[in-house]
């Protein structure tokens, strides 16, 4: 198991674990969410979001490597496109389990 995780550094934390989840909610709907925490179904594995203040953190669990790869990528471009006001630094830090 791959355990990738980023804390990305915002004031607008909960707004955009709101907006990834009501974007995803149509394509998975057994993902749940609040203000503060969200449950995303992805396929290569589960996705958490908690939103702190001043801080977004984001967690993916994957099996492989390359899932790991895929899924950053797709997480951080669209929480990207949903934060195009402020430059967002989205660094993901991996460890196998």
């Amino acid at each position: 198991m791959i355990v990738s995780r980023s804390n990305v550094r915002t004031d607008h934390a909960s707004k955009y674990l709101m907006q990834l989840s009501k974007h995803w909610k149509h394509r998975f709907p057994e993902l749940t969410f609040d203000a503060g925490h969200a449950e995303i179904p992805l396929p290569a594995g589960p996705c958490t979001l908690e939103a702190g203040d001043g801080v977004l953190e984001m967690t993916l669990e994957t099996e492989t490597a390359e899932g790991a790869e895929r899924m950053e990528n797709v997480v951080a471009d669209h929480l990207k496109r949903f934060a195009f006001r402020e430059q967002l630094d989205i660094e993901w830090t991996r460890q196998e389990t």
